[in-house]
């Protein structure tokens, strides 16, 4: 009998209930918490957890997590409406539309170098910026893009989403993933940087060529989709991909020199569509509809995100968070070094589908970690290493990534169609981290 999984919000629905059940049987207990100057975020004391009074969720209180999340994730939720309104006026324009009929001539009779192609510069926005929320927007149009040629949605998924969530979790300076660590672990920014670009190039090599050999097997005819045009690139066109283009440049600064969170971004994308719509004619009816067009469209992408945070919501009420942390990560104590950091990578694993934040679960566990790896003689660099391996590959899984949720949704996979076609990539990029650990460990890195 073949496997279904629920519609997306059952299924986090049914997480919400769950998380809730976990907190009449497993037992509460806290860290204590103090504020990090280097992080500006507040993170755990190592060797402070104690069992706590418990505070178990009753079903109705489960229900009202429910606004609660979508009140916790609303930078990240507004981010989603603005890009989604944003992209929709620069849809509106025809770029994008035209972009893609010029991309598929030029590659004419070497289809499959579109799959390296597109998939380079997403991988590139989850090094550098951990890409996931600003993907869901572009799905209708690298779906028009792989319809073209006879590529299944999958293939659009595979070299967006996917290429940016290897890419983020292999990176050297993802600053919600590696840096944030790094801080935590008081080590250098980008301090071992030349060795993860060897493994991150290995690891986007390895995806990219799956992902190709599946879309050359499953390649059916190419489809005509509905208003995607024959025109080719106007001269206005690269002057609006510019401008969404230098948007992106902007963002990746902001980030990384301004210190920008998702309010800034929400402001800079929405600039950008105005500028757009208003240049390239759409006057401010025109753009306000497409901007209301955008934020329609969104709408699911939202609800998804919000209910997959209030999963965490749930758990951190009832006081079980740290116990889950707490549980995992002490039986390493007593392993060798080499299989105590590659039961760390499991334990980052499980620990990322109730704390589905990577900055969050780098507050969380990596100051539990690092007075565990010196009482074991292990580098802080590999219990960073373990880190991004364990939680970062898991975006490609868990359905508490809202993001991920939202762009199979608006990609139309089923989450279970997803998993079958991912999860031996995500076994094969796991051994990838696994070696890249082993090997950090022979060198000595520090």
């Amino acid at each position: 009998m073949k496997l279904r999984v629920p519609h997306p919000l059952v299924l986090l629905t049914a997480g919400v209930i769950l998380a809730a059940a976990a907190s009449y049987v497993l037992p509460a207990g806290e860290y204590e918490r103090r504020d990090d100057e280097a992080t500006g975020r507040v993170v755990v004391v190592a060797g402070t957890y104690e069992e706590v009074e418990p505070n178990p969720v009753n079903l109705f209180d489960a229900m009202v997590a429910l606004p609660r999340g979508m009140a916790d994730a609303a930078e990240i939720i507004f981010l989603v409406f603005l890009i989604g309104g944003a992209f929709t006026v620069v849809d509106a324009t025809g770029a994008l539309r035209r972009g893609v009929t010029s991309l598929t001539r030029a590659l004419h009779g070497r289809d499959l170098l579109i799959i390296p192609v597109v998939s380079v510069p997403f991988a590139v926005g989850g090094v550098v910026q951990n890409l996931q929320e600003e993907i869901i927007p572009l799905i209708p149009v690298l779906l028009i893009l792989t319809r073209r040629i006879g590529f299944n949605a999958m293939v659009a998924v595979a070299m967006s989403a996917g290429a940016a969530f290897v890419g983020s979790a292999f990176s050297p300076i993802n600053p919600f993933q590696v840096q944030i660590a790094q801080r935590l672990a008081e080590l250098p920014l980008a301090s071992g940087a030349v060795f993860r670009i060897v493994f991150l190039l290995l690891a986007l090599t390895f995806w990219v060529g799956m992902t190709m050999r599946y879309a050359r097997r499953t390649r059916g005819p190419a489809e005509a989709v509905a208003g995607e045009g024959t025109e080719g690139m106007r001269s206005s066109d690269w002057g609006i991909l510019g401008l969404v283009g230098a948007s992106f440049v902007l963002a990746v600064v902001g980030m990384t020199q301004w210190g920008w969170g998702f309010n800034e971004l929400s402001a800079a994308f929405f600039i950008m569509g105005v500028v757009v719509g208003l240049l390239a004619g759409l006057r401010v009816g025109g753009t306000t509809e497409a901007y209301l067009r955008g934020f329609r469209e969104m709408t699911f992408a939202a609800l998804l995100i919000g209910f997959a945070r209030a999963i965490y919501v749930v758990l951190q009420d009832g006081r079980v968070v740290d116990t889950i942390v707490h549980g995992l990560f002490t039986p390493l104590e007593g392993l060798p070094v080499l299989a105590s950091a590659f039961g760390m990578v499991a334990a980052h694993a499980a620990i990322h589908v109730p704390v589905p934040s990577v900055s969050g679960q780098a507050v969380l566990t990596m100051p539990v970690l690092v007075p565990l790896s010196d009482l074991l003689g292990m580098s802080r660099q590999v219990t960073v290493l373990a880190y991004q391996y364990g939680a970062g590959l898991c975006e490609l899984l868990t359905p508490t990534n809202g993001a991920l949720m939202a762009i199979l949704a608006s990609a139309k996979i089923r989450y279970e169609d997803w998993i079958r076609y991912t999860f031996p990539l995500y076994l094969g990029l796991v051994a990838i981290g696994m070696v890249a650990i082993w090997v950090a460990l022979g060198m000595g890195l520090e």
